[in-house]
């Protein structure tokens, strides 16, 4: 199954997804719907809105406000991403201009805040308590990653720990909400919501780690031009992702020097001696075995959910994450 044929399982209410978008972008600022038209039709695959869509149909929701909710953490995931091109200096995404590249960095700001805004707006419509719950907390949880992040730049002391709570934060949690939310209209007491948020969510979560990890590993391997975005971002970034944090633990003095430097002055000049070590120390194949592991756990966490297609479908789902090459 690829990923054409895992939307495919819930291709009316994807569609819907983009209807309700497209639908809710419109404000009288014409600047406020070119950038988020720009960054919201960018190429990407929506995958926390197909999580979710997913995991509700999987745990036999039968209505339709999870497509609204789906929409509205495509609105969220949107705004970080307007603000991550900020805070990084990123000049392309998705294989094409940032919106900070081609309009600045300001209008990118104050875009990102309108989508936060426009969210909940949309969101307190829904009238759902754990959903509002789930959203405001992951919301400041995905902050507080940000930050993380920025404290962990151009820092060659990360350790493994720090850096897998970042990206869990950062990254893994809005899979782990989409996860959630869908499902949770369904939940009739505080022990059903517990439940959905012990399976689900943990199928999201590892869901979102595994993906991450995979990105760490693409960021030294992988194709500008199918990952639409420059290899070495990262350490140009003097982001010290897992790989780096691997061979920097287990090689010798000199090429962990090698590499605390190329942190310490994100110099991306190093990239190819960067690379050479951590491919030699073995840091490429130990992320890579991690985020295997991480599909593993969110596959696990759901064995106990009824067989369906939309099951299937996120364990396909899981095994890309790990296998993807772009």
């Amino acid at each position: 199954m690829d990923f054409k044929d895992i939307t495919a399982v819930v291709a009316d209410d994807f569609n819907a997804v983009d209807a309700y978008i497209t639908h809710h972008l419109n404000t009288n600022v014409p600047l406020i719907r070119e950038i988020g038209e720009h960054i919201i039709s960018g190429g990407g695959k929506r995958l926390r809105p197909l999580v979710g869509l997913l995991c509700a149909r999987a745990y036999g929701y039968q209505g339709s406000q999870h497509i609204d909710i789906a929409a509205i953490i495509e609105f969220l995931h949107t705004a970080t991403l307007l603000h991550d091109d900020v805070v990084d200096e990123s000049d392309m995404r998705r294989g094409r201009p940032t919106a900070n590249a081609v309009w600045g960095n300001a209008a990118s700001v104050l875009v990102g805040d309108f989508l936060i805004s426009r969210a909940f707006e949309l969101l307190v419509k829904i009238r759902n308590f754990h959903v509002l719950d789930i959203l405001s907390a992951s919301t400041n949880v995905i902050s507080e990653g940000e930050v993380l992040q920025m404290l962990n730049s151009r820092n060659p002391s990360t350790t493994e720990e720090q850096y897998m709570r970042v990206i869990h934060h950062k990254t893994a949690k809005m899979f782990e909400s989409a996860a959630e939310t869908g499902a949770v209209l369904m939940a009739q007491n505080d022990q059903e919501v517990a439940h959905i948020r012990g399976t689900l969510g943990a199928y999201g979560r590892h869901l979102g780690i595994a993906f991450q990890l995979v990105d760490d590993v693409l960021d030294y391997t992988g194709d500008a031009e199918l990952l639409g975005k420059n290899v070495g971002d990262d350490l140009a970034e003097g982001k010290p992702t897992l790989p780096l944090i691997y061979a920097m633990r287990e090689g010798t003095p000199q090429q962990a020097k090698l590499i605390r430097q190329a942190i310490l002055n994100s110099d991306v000049d190093k990239l190819d001696e960067v690379v050479t070590i951590v491919q030699k120390v073995g840091g490429l194949d130990y992320t890579q075995k991690a985020a295997e592991h991480q599909t593993q756990l969110a596959i696990d966490a759901i064995s106990q959910l009824n067989h369906s297609s939309y099951k299937e479908a996120l364990i396909h789902l899981a095994h890309q994450a790990s296998q993807r090459k772009h």
